[in-house]
């Protein structure tokens, strides 16, 4: 068994076309999967520990090697939101949940902040294990690519998981795509998709979330209004069984 596979998102890759890029480096305990559709290879897992990331992010022994770490000093958790640090060396973390009486939504967290639970990890790299994959289905494939990752973590909540955000599992951005998604410091997080937001809200949360959200951001009204039965039908398959508590939701709202 692999300990390791990484999931590589390009969108301007076509598998059709047979060019597969080359790994940064290969190992018998790595596996490397380079592709535009999320959930064509997850039949083909065999790493332990998943990695996916967007090709803007550095993946190397080092951040594999700090991850092996995390896992085995975290055995209880079933996935982690590294930090992206970028080319001037700021870090870009997970977020957690506004709560309803501020608008709903999310929050990313300080730079500076200390191991604790999230309700996402940055739009561009996460990690889950294998079993909390197979518990929690594929990737909503219906959303833009920057609410999918945020969208499978909430998901995986009501599937019985955890999201951990350890300050030292640390990846390099390799150019400022990260921190273009990263939001803007009065409204941070995953708000730069306004409209993707209000969708994720609305399957993991129902109007609960989702009405609070589009009162403060009313551009998102329509959005909400259109295919209703079949989000309500997501939702019902995500949450019906849901194991997420009341406690561990508001160990990760703000």
């Amino acid at each position: 068994m692999r300990q390791f596979d990484v999931f590589v998102f390009d969108e301007n890759y076509d598998e059709a076309q047979g060019l597969k890029p080359q790994p940064p480096f290969t190992d018998a305990k790595l596996g490397w999967f380079f592709t535009s559709d999320w959930n064509k290879h997850l039949d083909e897992i065999e790493g332990e520990w998943v990695v996916f990331a967007h090709p803007s992010i550095k993946i190397d022994r080092e951040f594999l090697n700090n991850l092996a770490d995390v896992t085995d000093g975290f055995p209880m958790v079933d996935a982690f939101a590294p930090r992206i640090r970028t080319k001037e060396k700021k870090f870009l973390g997970g977020s957690i949940l506004r709560p309803a009486i501020k608008g709903s939504g999310f929050i990313a967290i300080d730079e500076n902040a200390p191991m604790r639970y999230v309700a996402a990890p940055h739009p561009y790299l996460a990690v889950f294990s294998r079993r909390i994959i197979q518990r929690t289905g594929r990737f909503d494939m219906t959303l833009p690519p920057i609410a999918r990752l945020a969208d499978f973590t909430l998901r995986m909540m009501h599937a019985g998981g955890k999201m951990f955000s350890v300050p030292y599992l640390v990846a390099q951005a390799l150019n400022d795509e990260a921190k273009r998604v990263a939001g803007t410091e009065t409204d941070k997080g995953l708000a730069t998709d306004l409209k993707a937001t209000a969708l994720v809200l609305s399957k993991a949360f129902g109007i609960e979330a989702s009405l609070p959200f589009a009162l403060h951001h009313p551009t998102v009204i329509p959005t909400l209004l259109a295919n209703r039965k079949e989000r309500k039908t997501k939702r019902k398959a995500a949450t019906q069984l849901s194991k997420l508590k009341k406690e561990f939701l508001a160990q990760v709202t703000a």
